[in-house]
């Protein structure tokens, strides 16, 4: 079973993995020019802080001419020093809005890489991973995750690194100009502020890692239910999913409270300490001046080196927040990367080749878990252009020979083979691209009626598709509607009726043009008269390829070479289907239940 991912709010995931995966995204491989440029955003950063740093001392010459009494001899430069000054402001602006637009792509192509991985990787997962997935939450993942990555980027080298510059850069000022003890001083301010906010922060993490797995529940819950509207109107529960999603926005906002107000104490507790600092270094500097060894603009210069450094670690708070969370969410996500791919090509699968198209199952045994055990030794032979068909009541294993078939799953024991080629020998992609199904459940693309006909085969043209909705008899239904094949067909095709969603499943099987052909109760869902007009298009098609036909209504069957019935997944009676009425068996009464149902249903 895949994890459950809503209760992984998890506070600490290891770090250095995770920072180890997520470095190749920061320095993009084969990528020279996504490289470049982060090289030339570096070199923007440089200007940048060279531009906030010379502030200070343009402000301090401004502040000590305006001191000195011949004020008149200096106005000119004084004027100089204020339009650098400005010059300075404006460059600080200038090199970090091209730094943004510079940087902006390798973020964005980062984000896509790695959400494509993502989206790549779960279509490669095995049908037991998405029965026991929730959509919501899944997508929820995915979506913190590529935003993570984004913004982690942004700040490992444009917050972190340059504040470390910014750092190194004024304490060599204050040691140059003012010694060691403020040196000193500043040091163990930083350090106070760097463990004070990890320490809350860390603290932060619970509350927040707690509220995103409300989020997670919340998103999960409203999907599930809105996936479901036809459900919760036939059980008339509106009420009851309601109180259930209300519950869990409650549960969302009791653990959003807590984290806010936990920001706030944070805010709290950095400002204490930086503003300590600033009247203590503002302090040293007036006592500096009162001895005579300080200017009054050393006080300006101390307090702007002092002010600018404090923006950034202001902001280190919330970037180390931000990189925790980043890591919590990218932890998540690498975990979806890391599930295991329970059916994967074996090393050196060459793709199948379809001949003649004779499908064998040889003694296969397959059990979804442990103690279930789904079939027994299942033994038997399509033939080339033959049609078999499986019958037999509700859990016999019917649907799992089909998922069987396309390799959805592997079977513990046995062999599936096409034209002699073992099924686990060949590449998934040449296999399925072989088969043709018409499930039971049709399930459609919210696009058009179109779209979801020419999805059967890639690149297919607009007279083809509309070749495939005659063979299916959906053409005059098309025809009628206003948009034609541009009909949008809703949320998993819920605009159509069942039979029309069936037809559309046909079409597309049509389109695909497969050598061997599986139909999963390919009619259920139609009424008698175009049932009729389906079956005889199956059966003209049928001729000219290896069928496998999953049946409930032995009505639909009966022309079969073979048919199987199947029971606890076992192979209980097997013939064509007069031999099977003659030996009065399990068929057999099948064959009659169903005969008494259509008389009193007439």
């Amino acid at each position: 079973m895949p994890p459950d991912y809503a209760t992984q709010g998890q506070i600490d995931p290891p770090m250095i993995p995770t920072l180890k995966r997520f470095l190749p995204y920061l320095w993009p491989k084969g990528e020279p020019g996504l490289r470049m440029r982060i090289i030339v955003a570096g070199f923007l950063v440089l200007c940048a802080k060279a531009a906030i740093l010379t502030m200070p001392f343009l402000y301090k010459a401004v502040i000590d001419g305006m001191s000195d009494d011949e004020l008149g001899t200096e106005l000119t430069v004084l004027l100089a020093l204020v339009a650098t000054y400005g010059l300075a402001r404006f460059g600080q602006v200038l090199f970090d809005n091209l730094r943004n637009i510079v940087f902006e792509k390798v973020g964005q192509q980062a984000a896509r890489r790695l959400a494509t991985n993502v989206f790549t990787h779960l279509h490669s997962l095995s049908l037991r991973f998405h029965l026991g997935r929730r959509t919501g939450e899944v997508t929820k993942i995915i979506e913190r995750g590529t935003k993570s990555i984004d913004i982690m980027l942004y700040f490992l080298l444009f917050n972190i690194a340059p504040t470390v510059v910014e750092l190194t850069a004024v304490l060599v000022i204050f040691q140059i100009k003012f010694g060691f003890g403020l040196v000193a001083a500043t040091m163990a301010m930083v350090a106070i502020y760097i463990i004070f906010t990890r320490k809350v922060t860390d603290w932060r993490n619970a509350l927040r890692a707690k509220m995103n797995d409300m989020d997670t529940r919340v998103i999960g819950r409203s999907v599930d239910a809105l996936l479901n509207y036809e459900t919760v109107k036939y059980f008339t529960a509106e009420r009851r999913e309601s109180e259930r999603y209300d519950k869990a926005m409650r549960d969302w906002a009791a653990a959003a409270v807590k984290s806010e107000n936990s920001l706030g104490m944070l805010n709290i507790g950095q400002s204490i300490i930086t503003n300590l600092t600033m009247i203590g270094a503002m302090a040293f500097s007036v006592y500096g001046w009162q001895q005579g060894d300080l200017t009054v603009g050393d006080l300006v210069l101390v307090n702007a080196l002092l002010m600018q450094l404090f923006r950034p670690l202001d902001l280190l708070g919330m970037v180390y927040r931000t990189i925790c969370q980043g890591l919590v969410d990218m932890d998540a996500m690498f975990k979806l990367i890391d599930t295991k791919q329970e059916v994967v090509d074996k090393p050196g699968a060459k793709p199948l080749q379809v001949s003649d198209g004779t499908v064998r199952f040889e003694n296969v045994v397959f059990n979804y878990d442990d103690d279930r055990k789904i079939l027994h030794g299942l033994d038997f032979e399509v033939p080339a252009d033959g049609t078999l068909a499986i019958v037999g009541p509700s859990g016999a294993g019917k649907s799992t020979i089909a998922r069987l078939l396309f390799r959805f799953y592997d079977p513990q024991d046995g062999r599936i083979l096409i034209d002699g080629q073992d099924i686990a020998e060949v590449t998934q992609h040449s296999l399925r691209g072989a088969i043709g199904i018409v499930p039971q459940d049709s399930v459609l693309f919210n696009d058009s009626i179109g779209y979801n006909i020419g999805y059967g085969r890639e690149g297919a043209t607009q007279a083809e598709i509309e070749e495939a909705a005659r063979g299916a008899a959906l053409d005059g239904f098309i025809a009628k509607l206003p948009d034609g094949y541009d009909t949008q067909v809703g949320e998993r095709g819920l605009k159509l009726s069942g039979g029309e969603k069936q037809r559309v499943a046909i079409a597309r099987t049509l389109l695909k043009n497969p050598p061997i052909l599986i139909l999963d109760e390919a009619t259920s869902a139609l009424d008698s008269r175009t049932e009729d007009e389906i079956q005889a298009t199956l059966a003209k098609i049928s001729e000219r390829r290896t069928t496998l036909i999953i049946a409930h209504r032995l009505s639909t069957i009966t022309h079969a070479d073979e048919i199987i019935v199947l029971n606890e997944g076992r192979i209980a009676e097997r013939g064509s289907h007069r031999q099977l009425l003659v030996k009065r068996g399990l068929y057999a009464d099948m064959w009659k239940r169903q005969a008494e149902d259509q008389r009193e249903k007439a």
